[in-house]
């Protein structure tokens, strides 16, 4: 367990934009900032942070709370490890008392699987710092390759021995479970028999993007033709190589800092350039290009450089990237080696100035790369030029965007020397035909052939008014509990004729002691459970403390409270008025009407309960004697009274 001082001195340090700033690019928006969900996939931010506050909503799934709950949802943590992982991030000392082998057994399958890696991760990089085969053969490669030994720490690279269970005997004598091992892919089981599955091999630990390492990738160093030259772990509960890139975990920052990723093919392509000095840089880690591990770019920058080999075999498949990337609204552009230079030879080679020279002076627009590539090909063919236009207008349909596929099209034009219209018309027929072939595929998948499917009857759900209206209480007590306002209170009195006659009364109050007061009047107590734990904490604090400050009060709440209380204040920020009032439009701001707000809703509150009370009493009284059903009646008529004032009251008010 880690001990609450420790966890109290996380949440007074962590700031909630930086932490998620390292997943989320963030734009700031007024007092807020805003940037995709990292949730779904969208187009238009409506992931909003609030600094202020220390909380965080995502409009788009629903999800929000503090910094502990992102780090839950977003990287699967549990509380001990959000905790742990931003006492890391602080430089703050975890003080821990001692789990008890009850606890360690408690550990779910997944965090077996990560602890297994984590341990995999360190003997692996001990191996080829202390051992003298791994000396002797993994260092000296990684020497060879020009690499520091700050670089391989930083990266921990590290080396499997060349014998056939070294890693797994070593990781069974220290008590890890062969099932885990072998989930994670680290192990081979045959029988009774247990192998290393990266024996012999330099390892490279792959991380997400919080650095959790998620499994391996291993390069053999004999000329074993049979076997793989490069190694990854298999598929697990915890890694899914189509949603991860290498080299994200240490390029997040600097993506996000410099507005644009750098995209390799190796894992020692990202490692040279990290070295060089250039540190937005991540690797498919040779698997072909996938639209998750595009979305994950997405969250940091709208622009993606692809750096390819000199070697311009296979550069044409390698294209097909480049039309994913456009698909998924990403700005592209593309560079090239000279012949005979891959990316990490090139940085290896040069210094940062002429690195930084070159990228900056032969990263080209993909639309001209596409063109001179394409051309050199087709020569003086008319065939070929045809078909290399025609190349171009495809990748030009995969941009969603209306206006970027009208400026591509006009280059394209410019640049082949034809007409706009042969191509605006082109890239008509081929949009028409992907919309028919998508309308195609939904029927197909629609239709369930000899099968009669009954229509389900949609239920209308309905409103819950005193769920809103307890919520829109907690939200006033959030928002304004301790505003001190002027409210008009109506009295009643009576008059000869027995007409209902009010007497205003103007009374100065704190909005949280006006709630607390009036609910108390009515003895109203809240059917919510949750909203019911809230609303005592907040009353509670204020009486104590005078003050609610937000970013304290979220963090002491539960979970489940914390993220409703987010949502709450968040929902609050979604939408701000523009500055109408520098185009002489005056709006009367929310700010100005909090008495009016706070009044309503309780009154809202008093009259829903005793509409509700009357129908009560009135769907009870055929079963009651004729003495029970007067005395009922009395009852029925004195809240009739009631509602005619309240309604009244709530008249005035609005």
């Amino acid at each position: 367990m880690i001990a609450k001082t420790t966890i109290d001195q996380v949440f007074e340090t962590a700031r909630v934009e930086e932490v998620i700033g390292d997943f989320v690019q963030l734009k700031k928006s007024g007092s807020n900032f805003k940037g995709l969900s990292p949730f779904t996939d969208e187009r238009t931010p409506s992931f909003m942070v609030s600094p202020v506050k220390q909380i965080w909503k995502d409009f788009s799934s629903g999800k929000g709370g503090n910094v502990v709950a992102f780090l839950m949802e977003h990287e699967h943590f549990t509380y001990p490890e959000a905790i742990k992982y931003l006492a890391k991030k602080y430089g703050i000392e975890v003080e821990e008392t001692q789990q008890t082998e009850e606890q360690k057994e408690l550990a779910n399958e997944r965090e077996s699987l990560y602890l297994v890696s984590e341990y995999a991760k360190d003997y692996f990089n001990k191996t080829l710092l202390e051992s003298e085969e791994g000396k002797a053969i993994g260092k000296t490669y990684f020497k060879e390759r020009g690499f520091t030994d700050e670089t391989i720490e930083k990266f921990a690279l590290g080396y499997s021995p060349d014998s056939w269970d070294a890693f797994t005997s070593e990781a069974l004598k220290n008590g890890y479970q062969l099932s885990y091992l072998e989930k994670t892919g680290l192990t081979i089981v045959k029988g009774e028999k247990q192998f290393d599955r990266f024996k012999g091999r330099v390892m490279f630990p792959i991380r997400s993007m919080s650095g959790r390492v998620l499994g391996f990738g291993g390069r053999i160093l004999t000329s074993d033709k049979k076997a793989a030259k490069y190694l990854n772990s298999p598929e697990s509960d915890i890694y899914h190589k189509s949603k991860v890139l290498y080299g994200i975990y240490h390029a997040k920052q600097s993506i996000a800092k410099e507005d644009n990723c750098y995209l390799v093919e190796g894992y020692t392509d990202v490692i040279q350039f990290h070295q060089r000095g250039i540190e937005n840089v991540v690797s498919s880690s040779g698997t072909a290009l996938t639209p998750e591990q595009i979305r994950l770019i997405n969250r940091l920058t709208k622009n993606i450089t692809v750096l390819f080999d000199g070697d311009a075999a296979g550069l044409r498949a390698s294209l097909r990237g480049v039309d994913l990337i456009l698909e998924q609204g990403m700005n592209v552009k593309i560079c090239t080696f000279p012949e005979g230079e891959d990316p990490d030879s090139f940085a290896k080679n040069n210094s940062l100035g002429d690195l930084t020279l070159y990228l900056d002076q032969n990263s080209s627009d993909f639309i001209n790369f596409k063109a001179s590539l394409l051309a050199t090909e087709a020569k003086n063919d008319p065939i070929k030029k045809s078909e290399t236009i025609r190349d171009m207008v495809q990748s030009i349909s995969k941009i969603p965007d209306a206006i970027k596929r009208e400026v591509y099209i006009k280059e394209c034009s410019r640049i082949m020397d034809i007409s706009e219209e042969v191509l605006f018309s082109t890239l008509a027929q081929m949009l028409q035909k992907e919309q028919r072939e998508a309308t195609q595929k939904a029927k197909r998948e629609a239709v369930q052939p000899m099968e009669v499917v009954p229509v389900e009857e949609k239920s209308v759900q309905k409103v819950d008014i005193q769920y809103q209206l307890e919520q829109k209480i907690i939200e006033l007590l959030l928002l304004y509990g301790t505003a001190e306002e002027e409210f008009e209170d109506l009295i009643l009195e009576p008059t000869e004729s027995g007409d209902i006659s009010f007497k205003p009364e103007i009374v100065t109050s704190r909005v949280f002691e006006k709630v607390y007061l009036d609910l108390q009047d009515d003895e109203i107590e809240f059917t919510n459970d949750e909203f019911r734990e809230v609303y005592f904490t907040i009353i509670n604090t204020l009486n104590q403390e005078k003050e609610l400050k937000l970013d304290q009060f979220v963090n002491q709440l539960p979970p489940k409270s914390a993220e409703m209380v987010s949502n709450l204040l968040m929902n609050e920020e979604r939408h701000q008025l523009a500055k109408w009032d520098s185009k002489d439009i005056y709006v009367k701001m929310k700010e100005d009407t909090i008495p009016q707000i706070v009044s309503e809703t309780i009154l809202n509150l008093r009259r829903y309960l005793v509409d509700s009370k009357i129908n009560e009493l009135a769907n009870n009284i055929n079963d009651l004697s004729d003495l029970e059903k007067e005395s009922v009646l009395q009852d029925v008529k004195d809240y009739n009274t009631l509602r005619m004032v309240l309604s009244e009251k709530l008249r005035r008010v609005i």
